[in-house]
């Protein structure tokens, strides 16, 4: 039996207590338990707070049960323990069946079970007792440890077996949200904006906030709303909830034992109220150190009698803390040099942005983790390195951290790898040198073969309808649909090289217009096609128009003759640029007014002052359908 603490006797904090080994199995709601009405359940003491939760139920007679739990149960008595001593009922009647024992017993037995981490007692009626002690609700109360009255004709047994239960109801619940969740993801990833899409459904699946971080550290999208700081339990003094805690200076960040947030062991214990004390802590707040430190106002840690054990502290059953470890947080920006510079109150996303930066890649400092977790104000944030690995970074902010939720973010962390991912290696270190060579004045033809084919095709797309202009994210994911890396943008136009060997396809949320296989000497003329096959396709409203590349009739007339009289034809116009191009693309339309204006971006009225007046410096009948075809033939001859 454990000694009842004496008040001068230092106690441990909550910060020194181990986290209890969770099981991959979600725990289960301890109103879900009492909500069973086979169960008769009843709760007598102890918070009310629906966030209490159990990982697994265990049955112990043993007067300090502290050595056999793990953290996290719902520990089932009988009260066989209980020394001889009369002892008063819940109700207020003396209990005649059971003793009581040296004073302040259950005080001791509880706290032993909450510095264990236990979550919740069941106190079991028959054959030992017929009422719950007045000394161990009273306990319960005290230490703020949820103790629940078992009916006669429930059996210990029985109450593990609906444990149970409920575990694998939440665990199929989980498996099922996780499979939804990747499903919706995948999903999102075909859509026209893979990126935004991705970032929506990942919000959404965890409840929070996600941003997509560039090699710079720029965020380049983000999705969802960042969660709201847990609410304090129903009664707690409002005005007490801590703020969050500054962010020290990067030169500060890995001193070891300074405690600089809540929760955190700072140093030898210093008694503080009557009753309780300072234990020596570990530190456990964001960005601390975790060896013996200084006590400071915002870093000591929460000491509570409730969370002391009973006894001397426990060393069986656990492993060693081994040496200090600190944790160094790389900044965001520039670290800075001025120790008296007054560091900032964290925010979530500040504090985001450096976790972006710690995973980033960067040469100078080896490898980086692959991903870095924090927590702000009850807010858990997590970053993940895209494997891609040019620097893209994925920030998480969730109002909680469970496996589920990490398994949804990883699936997003690997689509959106894929989504952002340059083809580089060999073919991009080709492309390089083809680049390189043609600014110091290498002809097409000659850096060609690094392209990796003698014939490309060009295509242009602009996105659909009315969308937002292209950016970097969804231009690379348009690049790697079409499979190239040779893109350019212009405007709202986005130009990309296709090896010949591939026929492009039409693009969700994209207009596309493409041209014939073309070898390096006609790469200009091949983005001319690429261009005009884009304009009509905005026109007809087709998602993808290619440039005709079968044999015709023009190919029955030397080309010399050709081009001879089509400049003869076309002389009358040929000064003036935009009449050439809208009697080209009115043509190309079969004369629709409404259709060349879209197409040329100009009002119609326009197409139908620019068509007279080609009609009038021509002077022919555009309304002949022999003479359009021949003004059609020197048109694509010029």
């Amino acid at each position: 039996m454990p000694d009842s603490p004496s008040p001068s006797a230092p106690t441990a904090s909550v910060s020194a207590v181990s986290a209890p080994a969770v099981p991959p199995t979600p725990p289960v709601p301890l109103s879900a338990l009492l909500a069973r009405e086979d169960l008769g359940l009843r709760l007598i003491a102890g918070p009310a707070e629906p966030d209490t939760v159990i990982h697994w139920a265990h049955t112990s007679e043993m007067a300090d049960p502290y050595p056999y739990l793990l953290g996290g149960e719902l520990l089932l008595t009988a009260g066989v323990h209980v020394p001889d001593a009369a002892e008063g009922s819940a109700d207020g009647t003396p209990g005649a069946d059971r003793a009581d024992g040296p004073p302040g017993y259950f005080d001791g037995y509880v706290a032993r079970i909450v510095a264990a981490g236990g979550a919740a007692l069941g106190f079991g009626l028959a054959p030992v007792h017929d009422t719950v002690p007045v000394s161990l609700v009273a306990a319960c109360d005290a230490h703020g440890l949820p103790l629940l009255e078992v009916p006669p004709r429930t059996t210990f047994s029985g109450v593990a077996r609906a444990v149970w239960q409920l575990m694998a109801q939440a665990r199929l619940a989980e498996l099922r949200r996780v499979t939804e969740a990747q499903q919706s993801l995948a999903a999102a990833a075909a859509r026209p904006d893979p990126v935004p899409a991705v970032l929506r459904q990942l919000a959404r699946r965890v409840n929070g906030w996600a941003a997509l971080y560039g090699p710079e550290g720029t965020e380049l999208a983000h999705a969802g709303r960042l969660p709201a700081p847990p609410e304090p339990p129903r009664g707690a003094d409002r005005s007490a909830t801590p703020a969050p805690a500054p962010r020290p200076a990067p030169d500060t960040l890995a001193a070891p034992g300074t405690g600089t947030g809540p929760g955190t062991g700072t140093g030898p214990g210093t008694p503080t109220a009557p009753g309780t004390s300072k234990a020596p802590g570990t530190g456990t707040g964001p960005g601390t150190g975790t060896g013996p430190g200084t006590p400071t106002a915002a870093g000591t840690a929460e000491t509570s009698a409730r969370r002391a054990p009973a006894g001397p502290p426990r060393t069986e059953h656990r492993a060693p803390a081994g040496p200090p470890q600190t944790t160094a947080r790389a900044p965001a920006g520039p670290p800075r040099t001025d120790p008296h510079t007054p560091a900032a109150p964290a925010t979530p996303e500040a504090v985001l942005a450096e976790l972006a930066w710690v995973v980033r890649p960067r040469e100078a400092q080896g490898p980086a983790p692959a991903s870095a977790t924090d927590a702000v104000g009850g807010v858990q944030l997590t970053a993940y390195a895209l494997g891609s690995g040019q620097g893209f970074v994925l920030g998480v902010a969730a109002p909680r951290r469970d496996p589920g939720d990490h398994t949804i973010a990883s699936v997003a962390s690997v689509l959106l790898s894929l989504l952002t991912g340059e083809h580089r290696s060999a073919a991009g270190a080709a492309h390089a040198a083809a680049l390189v060579r043609l600014l110091l004045g290498a002809a097409p033809e000659a850096v060609a073969p690094l392209l990796g084919g003698e014939r490309w095709t060009v295509v242009h797309a602009r996105p659909a309808g009315d969308g937002p202009a292209p950016d970097a994210v969804s231009v690379s994911a348009l690049a790697a649909a079409l499979g190239s890396a040779l893109v350019d943008v212009e405007g709202d136009v986005v130009r990309v090289l296709v090896p010949g060997d591939r026929v492009p396809a039409a693009q969700p949320g994209w207009t596309l217009g493409a041209s014939a296989p073309a070898g390096p000497h006609e790469w200009a003329a091949a983005d001319t096609q690429a261009a005009r096959a884009l304009a009509r396709a905005r026109a007809t409203r087709a998602a993808l128009v290619r440039h005709g590349d079968r044999s015709a009739l023009t190919d029955l007339v030397p080309p010399a003759d050709a081009e001879a009289h089509a400049q003869a034809l076309l002389a009358p116009v040929a000064g003036t640029p935009a009449l050439t191009e809208t009697l080209r693309t009115w043509l190309s339309l079969h004369g629709s007014w409404d259709r060349t204006a879209v197409a040329l971006s100009v009002h119609r009225n326009t197409v139908r002052q620019r068509i007279a007046r080609c009609a009038a410096l021509l002077d022919t009948d555009l309304d002949d359908p022999d003479v359009r075809m021949e003004l059609w033939f020197a048109l694509r001859e010029n």
